[in-house]
């Protein structure tokens, strides 16, 4: 009878614990992560229900893009080296081929009429910090014209099987720019002194983010970095919910590739430590059995 009172008290304590000091600690010394937002509804430049023609987005996106992007998919490849092109911008311009699918078109839209808004940076580029970002504001285009663009970008998309392929072309075309991630074999495609001298510090590999911060934070955090980390200089990337998905998939594959495999096994460790309980206590009821 002796153990179970102790049993009791036991529980009473995880009780207390669980159910008075965790709750005050999460909401009050860690509180809960703001859920992403896909709608990217402060962005309202652009009226993004206008129907993009892909024909005239063609010849807007060959007359003010392609000097600094490439689109491999169109045809258009990069004008200059990786490295020449940092040291041009301060980091490589991305190639356009899988904007369309990546990012949510609200987002691109509004990126494209104003990309310094879209991406939450006005601290980093204010009149008093003389630094201005490379690729200029295309607020001189009428809604039409950007949804134009937007379209012939969405057009030029190549299709990417589901599964790992899409993880891994998704996190290249969104992260690969400024992020390694060694435990891939994966490097930035942006030089590291330029990247340092750019955001103001070096990015950090990912291989082991999807542990050190888990997917809920991730989610957040790729969503807007400001609301979780004011004053980063990581931009908003704007990525749709799916490619989102994508990027910490690849991540997870990389970084926590046993997860489903210590997932299974954990409900094993727990029956061997209930089967181990009553072994012990049957055990120990014997061993004391004469002396009560």
């Amino acid at each position: 009878m002796k153990e179970f009172k102790i049993l009791a008290i036991i529980a009473a304590l995880v009780g207390i614990t669980y159910f008075g000091i965790e709750p005050y600690a999460h909401s009050v010394m860690h509180p809960e992560v703001v859920a992403a937002d896909f709608s990217f509804k402060d962005l309202k430049n652009v009226d993004t229900a206008l129907a993009g023609n892909t024909v005239n987005g063609k010849a807007l996106v060959e007359a003010n893009c392609i000097a600094c992007h490439a689109i491999e998919s169109a045809g258009h490849l990069a004008i200059m080296p990786n490295a020449d092109a940092a040291a041009s911008y301060g980091v490589v311009p991305p190639d356009l081929s899988q904007a369309g699918r990546i990012y949510d078109k609200n987002y691109l839209a509004n990126f494209i009429f104003d990309p310094v808004s879209a991406m939450h940076l006005q601290h980093k580029y204010t009149a008093e910090s003389g630094k201005v970002f490379p690729m200029p504001a295309y607020n001189w285009m009428t809604p039409q014209e950007i949804m134009d663009v937007v379209a012939y970008l969405q057009s030029v998309s190549p299709k990417v099987a589901e599964g790992k392929e899409a993880h891994k072309a998704t996190f290249d075309a969104a992260c690969g720019r400024c992020h390694n991630m060694k435990y891939a074999g994966f490097e930035a495609t942006t030089p590291a002194d330029s990247l340092k001298t750019y955001m103001g510090a070096p990015p950090p590999d990912l291989s082991q983010h999807i542990k050190s911060r888990k997917e809920h934070y991730l989610h957040s955090f790729i969503n807007d970095p400001q609301i979780l980390l004011t004053g980063t200089s990581m931009p908003r990337v704007g990525l749709n919910e799916k490619a989102q998905e994508d990027v910490i998939a690849y991540m997870e594959e990389t970084g926590d590739s046993k997860k489903a495999e210590r997932e299974s096994l954990g409900i094993w460790v727990m029956l061997y430590t209930f089967v181990f309980a009553i072994l012990a206590y049957l055990w120990k009821r014997k061993i004391w059995s004469e002396v009560h």
